[in-house]
């Protein structure tokens, strides 16, 4: 059952226990008093109590959802023209008290069709009720004057609640639209937010393990006991990335390494692209020590990582710098190599989706992503990062 559905149910019920209580009201009435079914009394408790009957039975029918919506709304529509002009012509004619149950069909059916089935069943509920005063009952005349304004009263509320229906019908598709919006805006930024943690999580690891196991076959060959060593860390790196895929998958946070070590898990990957690939990285920080809040700390950890990578995968540099300032409105940092360099603008075009990480990240915590590159003079990145945003 579509959202949409289980709204025109919800209303059905609704209306169900206000038909139901109309029809307890009306024989209460007619307890209080007798006089008013004095005319055909056999017919008015006849009609009264079927009519009670009916109540129920719609109402049991809606509470156990064992009817079609649109069907129970044209039947019950038309039964309740019906019986209210059954209890109208029985209980006093055009006299009755219960002309103002013809707003109850009038009214419904504004909230299920709009304007036009309001205005219709009041149209249907005044010619009743015209051919009770005019036909059925004449011998107990009625001013036109108030058969008019009754007409005007029925048809005036008919289309304020037709209205209001279609104006709440109107809001439901707005919002119906918005949400589905803003479900399919949720998952495209979930889906990005998965690519962000596969890439410069896990695919990274992969492409580390790849860069070693290169490492492994062009420099330990011919000596078993490093390449042992390699090896055994190789694996134990491994076992941890599979606990992280299990972690990100049951939806757990994965942290690169504990809070306040990014300094301390940086100069562990400079060391390995020295003594792997002969990379020589400067890290040179102001101050000293730095500490910043633990979202900008990974974020940056994360960012500076990429370029690393990318450095040793395609600048075919044999020297880079991580420089990071802090301050006490922002962190600054920047990586630069002396390597090959790459045109932007083609890079740009193509879309490549290490630099958008970089870009997305720091852009996610309030910075910029700066980057200038030519052929043949290297690469610099730099950023700035409020940090304000980390806490």
């Amino acid at each position: 059952m579509t959202p949409e559905e289980q709204w025109r149910l919800q209303k059905e019920k609704g209306l169900a226990w206000l038909r139901a209580g109309f029809a307890l009201v009306a024989l209460l009435v007619i307890q209080f008093n007798p006089s008013r079914v004095a005319r055909y009394p056999s017919l008015s408790y006849f009609s009264l109590g079927l009519f009670l009957l009916y109540s129920l039975l719609i109402l049991y029918l809606t509470q156990r959802g064992k009817t079609d919506v649109k069907r129970i709304g044209i039947a019950t529509t038309v039964l309740d023209l019906l019986w209210v002009s059954l209890i109208v012509f029985s209980t006093g004619g055009p006299r009755t008290p219960f002309f103002v149950y013809y707003l109850f069909p009038a009214i419904t059916a504004g909230s299920r069709w709009g304007i036009s089935g309001g205005l219709a069943a009041a149209f249907a509920g005044a010619t009743c009720y015209g051919l009770i005063r005019f036909v059925l009952a004449a011998e107990t005349p009625l001013g036109i004057d108030v058969f008019i304004v009754r007409t005007i009263y029925l048809f005036a509320l008919s289309y304020i609640f037709g209205y209001l229906s279609e104006f709440e019908a109107k809001q439901n598709r707005k919002l119906v639209a918005l949400s589905i919006t803003a479900a399919e805006v949720a998952m495209l930024e979930e889906r990005r937010r998965i690519m962000r943690e596969l890439h410069d999580g896990l695919l990274q690891s992969l492409a580390t393990y790849l860069l070693r196991l290169e490492t492994c076959r062009r420099h330990f060959l011919q000596s078993p006991k490093d390449l042992e060593q390699e090896l055994r860390s190789i694996e134990d790196d491994t076992r941890a990335s599979m606990k992280t895929i299990r972690e990100f998958l049951s939806g757990k946070d994965t942290q690169p390494f504990p809070p306040g070590m990014i300094l301390e898990k940086l100069k562990g990957d400079l060391k390995y692209l020295q003594d792997g690939f002969g990379l020589q990285v400067i890290l040179e920080t102001h101050p000293e020590e730095i500490s910043i809040p633990q979202a900008i700390e990974q974020e940056v950890y994360y960012v500076l990582r990429e370029g690393l990578m990318n450095i040793v995968r395609h600048s075919h540099a044999s020297q880079a710098v991580i420089s990071l300032k802090l301050s006490e409105e922002e962190l600054t940092g920047a990586l630069s190599d002396d390597g090959v360099g790459f045109d932007l603008t083609a890079v740009t075009k193509s879309n490549g989706f290490g630099l958008t990480s970089m870009e997305e990240r720091i852009k996610k915590l309030g910075g910029k992503l700066l980057k200038h590159s030519s052929i043949g003079k290297g690469t610099r990145i730099s950023f700035a990062l409020p940090l304000a945003s980390g806490h």
